[in-house]
């Protein structure tokens, strides 16, 4: 298995699936809905995929192509390569990597695949001096399965937040979890209960922005596949139980400079932070709104961002509390200094997310943005008087306000490019448009019996 065309990297994974006995390889990819798609072709196909590419219908793919230009090639990054940890000897063993979506026309990358979106922003912030790392901290819940094997919203444990067995009923599926991250190259940092029942994180160590947003897509599906295997049901749905905390992805993020300095560091700041920092802090805060329907793009989503469930609404950062949008956490050394978008959940699309983030605060580094001063009292106390005096708007109240908000942000449209702009819009309308004309049992148990 090996040809001129191959470079170092694809052989050694060409070494590793004859090594390894990999008998199928999954070539995944990300619609621009954030769900992780993939074509399985077997493992002696690697070395054609590596130099021709494999061909797919890509008409058939949420928000890629219309019929008639259907024909999508898929070029998978050898740098992914992960044995699956779920798979056993008798099924035969699996093996994915991610892939990036060409036009099979023109042979150029396609401009609807959000990986490289999400590259777009990072030759951007390379053009500025800057690379960029991230970290995310997505949360799920684990519910019980009813006898024909589908979901249901019990959980199987009455845990809160850092507690042990017995309440933590879930910590054996964690470490199962935690086992198959490992195996798939994840530097786990640690895992919790978190605080409502059933809910849990595992957070995994930073890295750069590209290979984050590709771990956030594997750890959404290792997650889901054994806790399966436990017969329960993971969900990243951000609110699936009425009047409990949801589900996050707080994001950190920071800029690192061509010699590997953290740009987001001044050890002689009140907050250890650069001018830089502050800068793509301001952007950030500039086009919330925007980043509003790209990281929360579920109708769900506006169920999680309320006050008094530990979720952020108001467009503010602090150095001391989590009631703002931003968090400055604290940091040990100066390479860790960072800022936290607490905002995001983790039914967003990764790769537009990220994107997204970097594309407004690189914005407000250009305009040379003067962030606000932080606010260290706890904003769900204030009143709407207090709001105001600080100067603090609050995040959209709803998908249709949040696409509103994003249709009207220059900034963050040119970041998507016309056509992830475009399709997007067009999916997030008619699911607010569907969500508005529906009855729910609510209404139902509220208004049949009474009038």
């Amino acid at each position: 298995m090996t040809s001129g065309n191959i470079t170092e990297t694809e052989q050694a994974v060409l070494d590793e699936i004859d090594e390894k006995e990999i008998d199928f390889l999954r070539l995944q990819f990300t619609d621009i809905l954030g769900t992780v798609k993939n074509v399985s072709v077997p493992a002696r196909q690697a070395e054609k995929a590596f130099t021709d590419g494999i061909y797919f219908d890509g008409s058939s793919i949420e928000g890629f192509v219309r019929i008639q230009e259907s024909d999508m090639r898929l070029v998978p990054d050898p740098d992914t390569f992960a044995v699956l940890p779920w798979r056993n000897r008798e099924d035969g063993s699996s093996a994915r990597m991610i892939c990036d979506v060409y036009n099979t026309s023109t042979g150029e990358p396609f401009e609807g695949d959000p990986r490289y979106v999400l590259k777009q922003a990072l030759d951007r912030a390379h053009e500025m001096g800057y690379t960029v790392n991230a970290a995310p901290e997505p949360e799920f819940f684990l519910f019980e399965e009813d006898e024909d094997g589908r979901a249901t919203t019990t959980t199987n444990d009455a845990g809160g937040y850092f507690d042990l067995a017995p309440k933590d009923l879930a910590s054996d599926v964690r470490r199962d979890i935690i086992y198959g991250l490992e195996n798939m190259g994840f530097e786990v940092e640690a895992s919790h209960h978190e605080v409502a029942e059933g809910q849990h994180e595992i957070n995994f160590e930073y890295d750069d922005a590209l290979t984050t947003a590709d771990n956030v897509g594997t750890f959404r599906t290792v997650v889901r596949a054994i806790a399966a295997q436990h017969d329960y049901h993971a969900t990243f749905m951000p609110k699936p139980i009425p009047k409990i905390n949801g589900s996050g992805m707080h994001t950190h993020i920071s800029l690192f400079t061509e010699d590997g300095e953290n740009a987001f560091h001044d050890g002689d700041d009140e907050f250890d932070l650069s001018a830089t920092a502050k800068s793509f802090l301001a952007g950030i805060l500039e086009h919330a709104p925007a980043i509003t329907a790209i990281a929360n793009p579920t109708v769900n989503s506006y169920k999680r961002l309320v006050p008094g469930y530990e979720a952020p609404v108001y467009v503010a950062w602090s150095d001391r509390n989590r009631s703002a949008l931003i968090r400055k956490p604290a940091a040990r050394v100066p390479a860790a200094s960072r800022i936290e978008l607490r905002s995001p959940d983790p039914s967003c699309n990764p790769y537009l997310a990220i994107a997204v983030m970097i594309h407004a605060g690189l914005d407000g580094i250009e305009q040379d943005l003067e962030a606000p001063d932080p606010v260290r009292d706890n904003i769900y106390e204030f009143d709407e008087a207090k709001r105001d005096e600080h100067g603090i708007d609050t995040l959209p109240a709803n998908l249709g306000e949040a696409v509103d908000a994003l249709e009207e942000d220059d900034a963050i449209t040119s970041a998507l490019g016309d056509h992830i702009t475009s399709k997007f819009i067009e999916a997030k309308r008619q699911e607010f448009e569907e969500y508005l004309i529906d009855v729910s049992e609510w209404e139902l148990d509220r208004y049949l019996e009474t009038f």
